[in-house]
């Protein structure tokens, strides 16, 4: 149990880290210029996977035993990793980064209608209900109500970052079977079957073989896919566990409210994009409804009672 108050650092490392997970938009944005989806999911995970099996040897650690929490990885691998990793490089080779940074703000809302089915401690309350419909309502605004019910091509792949928002709250109920393993061993793990499962992909849609046959991406987009493999993937996932070890899921959570705001001022600083008025009203709609489902009113004396205790 976390005992001490965040300090200074908590929140530098918070801070940090949702500028770090905002500025992926704004990488893959780069990178999806000359390469496509599938290879860049791949060149993504497989620098991480790299990374991640070599300091799990460097810690001493093993992957784990076969077993049934194999199935758990392969799960968070697919929810957590390969799927949305994919919808989002797809949807951003027509949907502008900053765009892509709201739509997936919405996340933490469905983790909280989803945690209502398959927890037994995490309920809905009126605020939370309150919060969902407000995000919800983001996200109308900004794909756009007349376009709801249409499949142009920047419809679907805006709904497919939405899907990605989706796959992010699957997979963090699901990853919650995970904590005990040893750290490093887990992260590793779960790199590893994702590049299991993403690799055939490209072989069999002949992207591979089209990327290979191709000429060499730009030095530009080279160093945006390094550092997409580095900085928000295997340092940004060592970041979280070292926030919640120092202060909680709770204090992580937080990080909702920052990583849209981030994702628009990279892709306004960077990319030279400029919100719509109905963008702008979905990422105020969306952070709404993140903070009013973080309200949790206590009763009065359970609160005393937690006070004289």
């Amino acid at each position: 149990m976390i005992t001490t108050r965040p300090g200074f650092t908590d929140y530098i490392l918070l801070v940090t880290l949702a500028a770090i997970f905002g500025n992926s938009f704004m990488l893959v944005g780069v990178v999806v210029e000359e390469i496509p989806s599938v290879t860049l999911v791949t060149l993504r995970l497989v620098i991480a996977a790299v990374i991640f099996l070599v300091a799990m040897g460097m810690a001493g650690q093993r992957l784990p035993s076969l077993g049934r929490i194999w199935f758990v990885i392969t799960a968070v691998a697919l929810f957590g990793n390969v799927a949305p990793f994919f919808l989002i490089a797809w949807g951003q080779e027509k949907v502008d980064a900053g765009l892509a940074a709201i739509l997936i703000g919405c996340m933490p809302l469905m983790t909280i209608v989803m945690a209502h089915f398959v927890t037994s401690d995490e309920k809905l309350t009126p605020f939370k209900i309150l919060g969902f419909c407000l995000g919800l309502s983001g996200v109308v605004v900004m794909i756009g109500y007349d376009k709801l019910g249409t499949l142009g091509e920047e419809t679907i792949r805006q709904y497919a970052i939405v899907g990605a928002a989706l796959c992010y709250a699957i997979s963090a109920i699901i990853s919650k079977a995970l904590v005990t393993l040893p750290r490093m061993s887990m992260m590793a793990a779960v790199m590893f079957v994702s590049c299991v499962v993403i690799s055939p992909v490209g072989l069999v849609t002949g992207e591979t073989m089209e990327v290979v046959s191709g000429s060499w991406p730009s030095i530009e987009v080279t160093i945006s896919m390094v550092f997409l493999g580095i900085v928000p993937t295997v340092i940004g996932t060592i970041m979280i566990f070292e926030i919640i070890t120092r202060q909680g899921a709770s204090f992580l959570s937080q990080i909702n409210f920052m990583i849209p705001v981030f994702g628009v001022l990279w892709s306004m600083a960077f990319l030279s994009e400029v919100l719509s008025p109905n963008a702008v009203g979905a990422l105020a709609l969306i952070l709404a409804g993140v903070a009013v489902a973080r309200i949790n009113p206590k009763p009065k004396i359970a609160h005393v009672k937690e006070i004289n205790s």
